[in-house]
């Protein structure tokens, strides 16, 4: 099997930053800028980040099938990935709101931002996913890529997300929200250019074998048990993710008391997880994908019942237990996406041309999990009776952020253990002869 050249891996992986960007930016902010700054209720809220994602579940898979089609037929999936970086223009509108729209025609117009980019989004991210699918390499080689590819995307959702509200300001409004869009939309555009050439490289350096497509791709993807098992799994994780990330501003005003302290927060997580990626490289090669997912997912769970003490624990206690979440954070992203190709592999010819409906169904998944975990905190704070600007309602935030994600990460480990894929897939060795070249 190839082992790919970092001058190929590099700008492949840099296109993370971008999709880094779109995930994380509006995943930890748009809730708060939504309640706290646009004066929309928490439901309401909720409802504008939920809705537009619910598309997603039909239009993930129907992208998959495009961009297979378009490998079938032009050897590449490049066409599709160019179309998603307009992207940035959706961006850009999320938080470029018309000047004195509040309440509820704010939640609307900002809705309406996220079903346009989350379809342009789906554009890239699918094909792009579907890329370790596409190359002639193997079982730990496809964690080596991932693992380059997750350490950037790291960097950049931290540098983003704590580049963002100091790009804001200090008690910000609308216009400071604007500027930051303006400053992250040209990085985000940058990186996704970039990502596009490192696919091109890629593909030149580990050509592998491109099947005849067939209509019955997505139905390849569904019916496969282990994809099935692993999706399952990663939705909760995603769900999870995405509360906790959307939780963060709350937890630091209310709880916490000091809403700079986001910043903090958001550095503790992402940091340690830039640096845990290669210890998690090294543990999937040692005892395998499967059982270094379902490790971090334990780290999880505790790290998140260690903060559920709160603010009595005191703030290095919960920084430290913030880190513990950012480790295995580190390892639930980079071992589900080197495991899909894996899944695909074992396959066989059917799932090799079914690659972007694999992916489409996965990113469904991810988008899923995106719009579920901030909608499901807004539930947490409309039971608890949050009002915006009050202080005294640090129970509703702090156990939404705490033990809801511990109960549900223990039930994505519960799911995870139906994969059954991966002890065989770890003994396959990287000594195979590589398939024929496209």
């Amino acid at each position: 099997m190839s082992r790919l050249p970092l001058r190929a891996i590099a700008p492949f992986a840099a296109g993370s930053v971008g999709m880094g960007i779109w995930v994380s930016v509006p995943g930890i902010f748009l809730l708060y800028f939504l309640t706290d700054i646009l004066a929309v209720p928490p439901l309401v809220a909720g409802l504008a980040l939920l809705v537009p994602n619910i598309a997603d579940i039909v239009l993930h898979p129907w992208v998959g099938r495009l961009s297979d089609a378009d490998l079938a037929r032009r050897g590449h999936r490049r066409r599709l990935m160019f179309a998603g970086c307009l992207v940035v223009l959706a961006f850009l509108a999320l938080f470029v709101v018309p000047a004195g729209v509040h309440g509820t025609p704010a939640a609307v117009w900002v809705a309406a931002a996220l079903v346009a980019g989350n379809l342009l989004y789906s554009f890239y991210q699918v094909s792009y996913l579907a890329t370790p699918a596409d190359l002639g390499i193997g079982y730990h080689e496809r964690t080596r890529l991932m693992g380059y590819r997750n350490v950037v995307i790291t960097v950049g959702v931290l540098l983003s997300g704590v580049a963002a509200p100091l790009l804001a300001g200090d008690d910000p409004g609308v216009g400071d929200y604007t500027r930051m869009a303006l400053i992250l939309g040209a990085v985000m555009l940058a990186a996704l250019l970039t990502g596009i050439t490192g696919v091109g490289r890629l593909n030149r350096a580990a050509p592998g074998r491109i099947e005849p497509g067939h209509r019955g791709g997505l139905l390849v993807a569904l019916r496969d048990r282990q994809f099935r098992a692993l999706t399952a799994s990663y939705l909760t994780v995603a769900i999870t993710m995405n509360l906790v990330l959307a939780a963060m501003p709350y937890f630091a005003r209310y709880e916490l008391g000091d809403a700079k302290l986001t910043t903090v927060l958001v550095a503790a997580f992402m940091a340690p997880a830039v640096l845990a990626t290669p210890l998690w490289v090294l543990i999937a090669r040692r005892i395998g994908k499967q059982r270094g997912l379902l490790t971090a997912q334990a780290a999880f769970v505790a790290g998140s019942l260690v903060l559920a003490a709160g603010a009595t624990a005191g703030l290095p206690v919960l920084i430290g237990a913030v880190v513990v979440l950012g480790v295995a954070f580190a390892g639930m992203q980079l071992m589900p996406l080197s495991m899909v190709p894996d899944v695909v592999a074992a396959a066989g010819p059917g799932g090799a041309a079914s690659a972007g409906s694999y992916t489409g169904v996965w990113t469904a998944a991810e988008a899923t999990g995106g719009a579920l975990g901030p909608y499901l905190f807004s539930v947490c704070l409309a039971v608890g009776g949050f009002v915006a600007g009050q202080a005294t309602q640090s129970s509703a935030v702090r156990y939404g952020f705490t033990l809801v994600p511990a109960v549900l990460m223990t039930a994505a480990i519960v799911l995870q253990r139906r994969y059954t894929l991966d002890r065989a897939a770890h003994a396959v060795t990287e000594t195979s002869p590589a398939p024929p070249a496209r």
